[in-house]
């Protein structure tokens, strides 16, 4: 998020045009009020208005009035601090804890090289890939940086992504196999959304217990029972297992 002094006048009088990436929101740096939202290549809105130049007493000038002591004085632009803020549009965001296996997943079905490590807030921007289907058909998912709890209250990196979540269609949470109580972490999750915007648990949610490679026949009937009849799926994206099936089940869910 930048904060911006935009003069919307320069000494030609120009119009000063910003390009921005689409799902830019602009709001007011002192209100918190969002003024518009850019949701199409090409679109344009005003963020400040310039002033209106004034006209001098020449210009009031006429036959009957040869010396006119009298001018229009101009109007004032528009001043002030402006917020741009970025809502990442994908298909499917991927919502879990640091080291949840968010970029492994990424990375191993799409072309993107998100950063991976054995440590919390490997990523710090949300990193987005374009998943092949059957068909040559695709969709698009996204990496949002992990989130602890207390995120919607700032912690770790808390509302500088939460935000990224309002604007994806399916929200898969991934519950890492070494987690020590699978169906609280995801309970943790949810709040979170909850308390950031209650509106994000209206969304289509997919469940997926991931690095299963971990795991044999008894553990995950262990990780069943614990999940308390919550719809979830094994994955690993170390070995490839249940990476297909993922792909079809998250096709599914965005064609219904």
């Amino acid at each position: 998020m930048e904060d911006l002094a935009l003069d919307t006048l320069d000494e030609r009088n120009e119009d000063i045009y910003l390009e921005v990436p689409i799902g830019t929101i602009a709001k007011d740096a002192e209100t918190g009020e969002v003024l518009f939202e850019i949701n199409a290549d090409g679109e344009t809105a005003i963020l400040a208005k310039g002033g209106r130049g004034g006209l001098g007493n020449v210009h009031f000038k006429s036959p009957t009035m040869q010396t006119p002591r009298f001018a229009q004085p101009g109007e004032d632009f528009e001043e002030g601090w402006k917020i741009l803020e970025l809502k990442i549009l994908a298909d499917v965001g991927l919502v879990g804890f640091p080291n949840a296996g968010k970029s492994t997943l990424l990375s191993k079905v799409s072309a993107a090289k998100p950063e991976i490590a054995a440590y919390q807030f490997t990523t710090f921007v949300p990193n987005l890939g374009i998943v092949s289907y059957r068909d040559n058909q695709s969709f698009i998912m996204a990496d949002i940086p992990g989130i602890i709890e207390g995120a919607h209250e700032g912690k770790g990196l808390g509302l500088r992504f939460l935000r990224h979540i309002e604007r994806n269609s399916i929200l898969l949470f991934l519950i890492p196999a070494d987690s020590k109580d699978h169906y609280n972490e995801y309970q943790i999750l949810l709040n979170e959304l909850k308390q950031f915007n209650p509106d994000l648990l209206d969304k289509q949610r997919l469940v997926a217990i991931s690095k299963s490679d971990l795991l044999d026949e008894d553990l995950m009937k262990e990780i069943t029972k614990e999940m308390k009849e919550i719809p979830h799926f094994f994955f690993s994206s170390i070995t490839e297992r249940g990476i297909t099936e993922l792909k079809d089940l998250i096709w599914k869910s965005l064609t219904i």
